[in-house]
């Protein structure tokens, strides 16, 4: 899978991500202090917006948030995705660029996500002023990838997909070094879904339970039995996960409630595994419950599947990172318990999604999701020069009728 003789070189690649790393990491800074919720980004997409016109691109928003522009012309040969939401989450890093909004942040590097692809499009867009893109490039710039199902669905059921014969994605991994990326062929995530559990019966004092139903026993039990139950009745090897986040019954130590909850989270290592989950969780639950004789509502929110990465583009990302950044630049990746609705782009067309490194070499291992989280903002370019030329090259083997 070489590119063909006319795709830029490698120096020439260098030298257009060079010439925008700069304003890919004021983007960044901007688009970090001012962190939106899912469905929410309303001033990011106009920032996005507004630097891919002044860019001289044609840039089409969305349905609601989200931009989609294409570069090159003729027929589209890759799509890249970048996910631009941020978390209901307080930031703790202290930076001077940190969230001017109380309790929302880019805790899960979306905003490294999204200015990888605008810096990616401004690197393409200069590439095709200087020699024109003979297929095109399709940058998508997803919204609500924190909400279950996702964003990404509503892009595909908008057709954003239906020209497209491949996209790619990155995700940040505050496990492997800055410089470094992480590839998987096949299942890179789990897929995750949300349960929610309702009990109610009669209430009543603790010294009398026998005259109740009592809910917090139950919910207890039901904590404590249902992940190890379900353990059992499905293959270990797709590594069913079920774990709970919360839990709530009662108002008073000496009185039995009438009503209580207990919520988590159920994840899949295959996706036979998740479609078969829902209907055996439904009849765990109720079975676990019964001796208690409490009235059981069952809420499965269904998620999103596990994103599959194919040999083809994997092997796209991993020949382009090579060549870009040094023979020990791909390292292998363990599969992840995460959730993330690429997999609906995956599950359209073929895809890959590729690990970016942001860990400063002998730094602290940060974890996502927390108000601390602090990428190394060298990321940002390797994720730039990896998605560049991944992109150029599906170009050159697209117009190559590879």
């Amino acid at each position: 899978m070489s590119p063909s003789s006319a795709s830029p070189s490698v120096p020439e690649i260098k030298a257009a991500c060079g010439g925008v790393s700069e304003a890919a990491h004021a983007f960044r800074r901007d688009i970090h202090s001012h962190p939106e919720l899912s469905f929410q980004e309303f001033r990011t997409t106009d920032r996005i917006v507004a630097r891919l016109e002044a860019a001289g691109l044609s840039p089409v928003r969305l349905k609601g948030t989200g931009v989609c522009v294409d570069i090159g012309s003729g027929p589209v040969a890759v799509a890249l995705r970048g996910d631009i939401d941020a978390l209901p989450v307080q930031e703790e890093t202290g930076l001077e660029f940190a969230s001017v909004t109380e309790g929302r942040a880019h805790a899960c590097g979306h905003d490294i996500h999204t200015s990888v692809m605008m810096g990616a499009a401004l690197a393409l867009a200069a590439v095709d002023a200087k020699s024109p893109l003979p297929a095109r490039v399709r940058i998508i710039f997803q919204p609500a990838e924190e909400r279950i199902p996702g964003g990404a669905k509503q892009v595909v059921e908008q057709g954003l997909l239906d020209d497209v014969p491949a996209v790619l994605a990155c995700h940040c991994d505050p496990r492997i070094d800055v410089g470094q990326v992480g590839t998987r062929i096949g299942a890179i995530t789990s897929a995750a879904d949300t349960i929610r559990i309702t009990l109610s019966g009669r209430g009543g004092h603790t010294s009398r339970p026998q005259l109740t139903e009592d809910l917090v026993q139950a919910l207890s039990f039901l904590a404590a039995n249902v992940p190890s139950v379900l353990a059992r009745r499905i293959d270990a090897r797709s590594g069913v996960s079920v774990v709970w986040g919360q839990i709530a019954a009662g108002s008073a130590p000496n009185q039995i409630p009438s009503r209580g909850t207990l919520a988590g989270t159920m994840r899949c290592l295959d996706v036979e595994a998740w479609e078969a989950a829902g209907d055996l969780l439904d009849m765990v639950v109720r079975q676990l419950a019964t001796p208690f004789s409490v009235d059981v509502e069952l809420d499965h929110i269904r998620g999103v599947p596990p994103v599959i990465n194919s040999e083809r583009e994997t092997l796209l990302i991993e020949e382009a990172a090579r060549a870009q950044l040094g023979s020990q630049a791909v390292v292998l990746t363990p599969q992840s318990m995460g959730g993330e609705d690429f997999a609906w782009m995956t599950q359209k067309v073929s895809g890959a999604m590729f690990r970016l490194g942001t860990r400063t070499p002998g730094g602290e291992t940060y974890d996502l999701h927390r108000g601390d989280y602090t990428p190394d903002e060298r990321a940002l370019d390797v994720g730039i020069e990896v998605m560049t030329a991944a992109a150029l090259r599906a170009v050159a083997h697209s117009s190559a009728g590879a």
